[in-house]
């Protein structure tokens, strides 16, 4: 069984069986025979279902954000805006994302020969999430994967079981018999999922695991598409507009406690103005109430689990080890839960934890640099490279600095925000294949090409 166990307090909110392997076999096969019907139903009748899912996500929007809370820590106002966004992204996929699946004709330069693409579905998809973001990152493959004609295994984070029955539960209601599955447990039903006959994967968590599943994946060349780590440099220059800056980068690393895979993460800030920054950001880091996430004046919730508290410590007990220095915070908050106070540190370098590892919680690590040129090369060295942000007046300058930056997402005056239009993912060792877009749908088709003479 998997027990649910609240952040805030430790308390066990209650218990989910875990699937076996042939559970997790049985509804891969359960989704093989349900995917011709589904498939063959016309495009328009299953973004209706899709549209239907948000309404049913709005009606129990209160209870859903409580339960959100309760079980990986979110604070109740960030739970809220989560549905509100995911909302708006299966909107988007219902009404725009049909275009991108219609045939599209090719023009070829032969006498009496055309040809058309056909965007076909693959046949099971296999969802694995993690458990920062329980709704809105599990949608943004479901919604397309159902949009396009596949079927759908989806293996949730074993951190938030109940909530993600409760979804799997409102998609049941709406869809035909088999068409959606959901399969409950932690590492060794990720693999049975892995393994099993399912078409095609979608991962979204940590760099090391996606690296396993790239491996097992491989030995059948199933298609994946993995969206993992990150440690997003924040690039400051001297010109920023300082209170908004420390506003934003305030928001973009505390953010679900710090626990995005693209919050900012390491801060490069141009000599000038890094005193006057770092002051401001301390002030304003030490002014965040941290507690009870169902309060709506909390900005600071638990982290989601043990496990995550204390690897975070020793990410910021071995930095300050190899001489770093912390600023505020850098310690636990209370006896009952997993509360970490938000953290701002200094004298850091690349080879500490907090530089050279993603640091997946509330910690702000401010690094000093003489010009742009070495915050660039800092911002790359790193084995990461899913997103990085820029904050200046001169937004010219910004767009050349960020064909700089090795990465697939690149924010100017912003940071750790997601749009359905823009398409969402890394290079290196932060992932394979978008999401969102028109390109994370086109991760779910088979591209045919159909040549009539």
């Amino acid at each position: 069984m998997l027990h649910s166990i609240n952040p805030a307090t430790e308390e066990i909110l209650g218990e989910v069986e875990t699937a076996s392997k042939k559970s997790v076999n049985d509804a891969v096969k359960k989704a093989k025979s349900s995917f011709s019907g589904w498939a063959s139903i016309d495009l328009s009748e299953r973004a209706l279902a899709l549209t239907k899912f948000v309404s049913e996500l709005r009606k129990t929007k209160k209870e859903l954000s409580v339960l959100m809370t309760q079980e990986m820590g979110k604070p109740i106002t960030e739970a809220e805006e989560e549905i509100d966004g995911a909302c708006t992204e299966i909107e988007w996929f219902a009404k725009e994302g049909k275009k991108y699946l219609e045939n599209e004709i090719v023009e070829i330069d032969v006498p009496q020969v055309k040809s058309y693409i056909a965007y076909e579905p693959l046949g099971v998809a296999g969802i694995i999430t993690p458990w920062n973001f329980p709704l809105e990152t599990p949608i943004w493959s479901i919604a397309p994967a159902l949009l396009s004609g596949n079927t759908v295994v989806w293996k949730p984070s074993e951190l938030v079981p109940l909530f993600s029955k409760e979804i799997s539960n409102l998609l049941d209601t709406l869809l035909p018999v088999g068409v959606f599955n959901l399969i409950q447990g932690a590492d060794s039903t990720g693999k049975s999922l892995v393994d099993s006959k399912v078409n095609m994967l979608s991962f979204t968590g940590s760099s090391e695991t996606g690296k396993k599943i790239a491996s097992r994946s491989g030995k059948k060349l199933k298609k994946i598409v993995m969206e993992l780590g990150g440690s997003d440099p924040c690039i400051i220059l001297k010109d920023a507009d300082i209170e908004k800056t420390v506003d934003g980068t305030i928001l973009g690393r505390f953010l679900n406690c710090g626990q995005c895979c693209t919050s900012a993460k390491r801060f490069y800030v141009e000599e000038e103005i890094a005193e006057e920054f770092t002051s401001r950001f301390v002030e304003k880091t030490k002014a965040m109430k941290i507690g009870n996430p169902l309060e709506r004046d909390t900005k600071i919730g638990p982290m989601a689990s043990k496990e995550q508290l204390e690897l975070l410590e020793r990410q910021v007990n071995e930095s300050v080890k190899m001489g770093a220095k912390v600023l505020c915070g850098g310690v636990r908050q209370g006896s009952k839960g997993y509360y970490y106070l938000p953290t701002v540190m200094s004298d850091t370098n690349q080879k500490m934890p907090v530089i050279s590892e993603e640091t997946f919680g509330p910690v702000a690590p401010i690094v000093p640099v003489k010009n742009v040129k070495i915050a660039v090369k800092k911002a790359n060295d790193t084995h990461y490279g899913l997103g990085a942000s820029i904050w200046t007046k001169d937004k010219e300058k910004a767009e050349k600095i960020s064909k700089q930056l090795r990465c697939g997402i690149v924010w100017i005056n912003d940071v750790n925000v997601a749009y359905p239009q823009c398409p969402w993912g890394g290079i290196k060792e932060s992932g394979i294949g978008r999401e969102l877009s028109k390109y994370g749908i086109l991760e779910f088709v088979n591209i045919k090409s159909v040549i009539v003479k």
